[in-house]
């Protein structure tokens, strides 16, 4: 038994070692982009694209889901848009590079708080406000805390309402304590690496994955210990988190685009999707035959007509939405995960 546990203990102390080599390998090959803004005592490491002259839309503030970083908004969004708004993309409070903060970040309401901060920093009044996924869950969150700085709202994919069942074993084991840390300075890199393309592959399912999407976007980011247990701690307290405050969905004023695809694996479009739809009232819910969990990067000129919408400008949307679904009707892509 002793042998055992030595032989344990020495596996578990060379995972480590090898962990934080590589965690500072990722690091050096995805270094941070942008600047970091002080939100009250810590940073959030962000993109902003100050205001071109010939704008014709609000500013953009853009925000990423579970497991990414502003890489994942910045990559599809930054060249459709050049030219025509601010833009302000954020790594999450202990995402990307951002710093986490308190544990008033553990939930959206604190994330939204302090993006609101750092585009209060950056001199932005009010924004159009784009959420991906988790994402989507922070900016309801912030049309509810901050209306006048809300000029507008784009979901995509989001995830803002309470879903049968729990969440992957891994993100519940990660955000105990002792136990928690062990395996996210352990086990949790090696194994997310072998995972990291058929993963990301499962995430765009049924649509194919840009081969170049894990090199660009820098997905390896969140499998550092530390955003890998903040992104668990995230995840687990995403669920009581929309189930108390779901119903106030209903005092959010702001228009609202809801795109959303009948193929999405990875949130229940008919929960999340459709009950936004429900409780924003005149809301639009824009549903994508064959489209996954990827409307930014799969329909990004569907995302671009819903932010235009959502200014104010003439978009035929639905025309926007049919072009989107007939370029993705041949798409087969088959999760292997």
């Amino acid at each position: 038994m002793i042998i055992l546990l030595s032989i344990l203990v020495l596996l578990l102390a060379g995972l480590a070692i090898w962990t934080r080599a590589k965690a500072r390998d990722i690091e050096a090959q995805h270094p941070a982009t942008g600047e970091m803004i002080d939100v009250g005592g810590y940073s959030l490491h962000a993109v902003h694209v100050p205001r071109p002259s010939g704008a014709d839309l609000p500013a953009l503030v853009f925000i990423h889901g579970a497991s990414g970083n502003l890489l994942d908004q910045l990559v599809p969004f930054q060249p459709e848009l050049e030219g025509r708004a601010e833009m302000l993309f954020i790594d999450r409070p202990g995402h990307g590079w951002s710093e986490r903060g308190g544990a008033a970040n553990d939930t959206p309401d604190g994330q939204a708080a302090a993006i609101a901060r750092a585009m209060q920093a950056k001199g932005i009044s009010s924004a159009i406000i784009i959420g991906h996924s988790f994402g989507g869950a922070i900016a309801a969150s912030f049309a509810l805390a901050h209306p006048e700085m809300t000029e507008g709202l784009v979901f995509l994919a989001p995830a803002t309402h309470a879903w049968p069942g729990g969440i992957a074993w891994y993100y519940g084991l990660t955000r105990t304590p002792v136990i928690g840390p062990l395996f996210a300075n352990t086990i949790a890199l090696p194994a997310g690496l072998t995972r990291l393309e058929s993963g990301s592959a499962c995430v765009f399912a049924p649509n194919p994955k840009p081969d170049d999407y894990v090199s660009k976007t820098a997905p390896a980011l969140v499998l550092r210990p530390q955003a890998f247990r903040f992104n668990a701690i995230d995840v687990a307290n995403l669920k009581p988190y929309v189930t108390r405050v779901a119903s106030r969905y209903s005092e959010i004023a702001s228009p609202t685009v809801i795109i959303t695809g009948d193929s999405d694996s990875v949130v229940l479009a008919h929960i999340h999707s459709e009950g936004l739809a429900r409780d924003i009232e005149g809301s639009e819910l824009v549903w994508i035959r064959n489209l996954g969990h990827k409307p930014d990067h799969v329909t990004t000129d569907l995302a671009v007509r819903a932010i235009e919408k959502v200014a104010g400008l003439e978009v035929d949307l639905k025309a926007a939405a049919a072009r989107a679904e007939a370029s993705l009707a041949e798409d087969s892509a088959v999760c292997q995960g």
